[in-house]
């Protein structure tokens, strides 16, 4: 099993969407390392650290919200090829027509926990241990990036 972290922007998909819709389709994600960690590494039963990102609100900072888990594995992102998404990519559409492989992918995910409380980014960033995750370090703009099973353990535990 392999542990990850991936972001979502609060105001357009939090994980009160997740607890609500139980499922999700990861799509949008437009980073081909993002891309690739969902399409080579990513797998069912692997567990995820749901990020609320690019807050400006004190209130709802930038951090990990709950557990979510993988249930599908990688498949193609169909937001790719719609042109009135706002995840559109037409050179995907000459893609999916040149090789049998989808430019963009996705995995599902599933809700299984919101903290009580969230845990920011400015505590990650504090913590002794936590400071080494990725999503601390300085110009860390990924969507979707592993966690360590240490790091993971912590929030497990909350």
């Amino acid at each position: 099993m392999k542990y990850w972290l991936v972001k979502s922007e609060g105001d357009c998909y939090s994980i009160d969407d997740l607890k609500k819709d139980k499922r999700t389709a990861w799509t949008g994600i437009r980073n081909f390392q993002a891309r690739n960690y969902m399409r080579d590494d990513m797998k069912v039963d692997d567990l995820v650290l749901f990020y609320h990102s690019s807050s400006t609100s004190d209130e709802k900072p930038n951090g990990v919200y709950g557990i979510a888990k993988v249930v599908a594995n990688a498949h193609e992102d169909e937001t790719a090829l719609d042109p009135n998404d706002e995840h559109y990519d037409p050179k995907s559409i000459m893609n999916q027509f040149e090789k049998a492989d989808p430019t963009w992918m996705c995995v599902d995910l599933a809700f299984v926990k919101k903290f009580e409380k969230p845990v920011s980014l400015e505590e990650i960033k504090k913590d002794k241990e936590l400071k080494k995750m990725e999503v601390a370090k300085i110009g860390q703009r990924l969507s979707v990036m592993p966690v360590s099973a240490e790091h993971f353990k912590y929030f497990a535990n909350l």
